[in-house]
């Protein structure tokens, strides 16, 4: 009975997330590479699960963009890099995410080649099932 409820809310946060997505404006094209549309997910993820309140994800969102204004825009624009920096600031800050975390993460990202595990094209975002 319990892995029912977890497919079940697995199978409607899913739902939430792909009627999120599908009202953003610029249809398909709203992602332009894998790990976006994984970070909006991961936000949605961690709102609905009580980590934060959407307007302090939102607060956190407007910060970010404007440092990169204030900067001069130096570094290419991109929309989920700033949505990614702000799901990490309200997390940090909430206690959910630590520094040591992060540092150990992007270490494990940057010791891993650009290519790994690309052989093969996914259409579909990808997904841990806890059944499996």
């Amino acid at each position: 009975m319990a892995f029912r409820q977890t497919a079940t809310e697995l199978g409607d946060a899913r739902r939430r997330v792909e009627e999120l997505v599908c009202t953003l404006p610029g249809g398909e094209r709203s992602f332009d590479h894998p790990w976006e549309i994984r970070a909006f997910a991961m936000a949605v993820a961690a709102y609905h699960n009580g980590q934060y309140e959407w307007s302090e994800f939102q607060l956190s969102l407007i910060d970010s963009i404007k440092k990169w204004e204030n900067d001069g825009g130096t570094e290419p624009w991109s929309y989920y890099e700033h949505w990614l920096e702000a799901l990490e600031t309200v997390l940090a800050g909430n206690g959910a995410l630590s520094d040591a975390v992060l540092d150990d993460g992007m270490r494990a990202v940057l010791a891993t080649p650009r290519n790994a595990g690309h052989h093969e094209a996914h259409r579909e975002p990808v997904a841990v099932d806890p059944a499996r």
